[in-house]
């Protein structure tokens, strides 16, 4: 969960939202010249489906030990999670797979050396990535340009999901695009439309949105309460316009 305090409460934002957003964005970015329809919807499908395969609530995976939601940068590397959504992904064919594959390389390759089955499945990434690159005919080249979208995206889904807009009219970069060029995004007025620098998208201006679930009530006993609370709180649709 992507967790944001509130005045009265927290704002949640599930990571499969957050993955369905930054699809949203890659929709929006022109398609690569020559890029094949399947490759290009395929790109569509692992940057929407990078987060799922999320554990189940056990214990105190959902909330801190103050009773908070726990956002999920204080959970650590899931190797559930990573191989589930590896998983998910060989089920749509291996250019899906090289994506997420990659993704999680990027991701998880700072933790080699701190467990064996964590440096097994790293190892296990990087063999069948040359593997697909090898049967797809595609140089590391080609495929990272691909995934530099995904992570472009990814990462400004993210700036949006976590209210990281700068204030004041102050420039934040996103990442470097899949053209190697370093993207800046900006708000210049409070509540204004959002613009990116230079602007990537095929049109002068678009809407993107992601849902958010809305509580009031600051602590939770256990997860189990907290899943309550979250079937039953309201639902809020949040939405920012990009302009040229």
């Amino acid at each position: 969960m992507i967790v944001n305090h509130t005045p009265d409460g927290w704002q949640i934002i599930y990571q499969q939202a957050h993955g369905l957003l930054a699809a949203q964005l890659a929709w929006h970015w022109q398609p690569f010249d020559g890029s094949p329809t399947d490759r290009w919807v395929g790109t569509l499908a692992a940057i929407t489906q990078h987060d799922d395969e999320q554990q189940h609530w056990d214990g105190h995976y959902g909330i801190t030990p103050a009773g908070a939601p726990a956002n999920f940068t204080m959970k650590e590397f899931s190797l559930e999670q990573a191989t589930g959504v590896m998983r998910a992904a060989r089920f749509q064919g291996r250019w899906r797979s090289l994506l997420t594959s990659l993704h999680l390389s990027t991701l998880y390759e700072s933790l080699r050396g701190q467990d064996k089955t964590t440096d097994a499945f790293l190892d296990e990434q990087q063999a069948c990535q040359k593997r697909w690159l090898k049967e797809l005919k595609l140089t590391r080249k080609e495929a990272t340009r691909y995934y530099d979208l995904m992570h472009w995206t990814d990462r400004l889904s993210l700036i949006l999901c976590r209210q990281e807009l700068p204030e004041m009219g102050r420039t934040l970069e996103i990442y470097t695009g899949p053209d190697g060029q370093r993207y800046d995004v900006v708000q210049p007025q409070p509540n204004g439309p959002v613009t990116v620098h230079p602007w990537p998208f095929r049109e002068k201006q678009f809407t993107v949105s992601v849902e958010a679930t809305i509580l009031r009530q600051l602590q939770f006993k256990d997860d189990a309460e907290l899943a309550a609370a979250l079937r039953h709180a309201p639902i809020e649709t949040l939405t920012w316009e990009f302009r040229k």
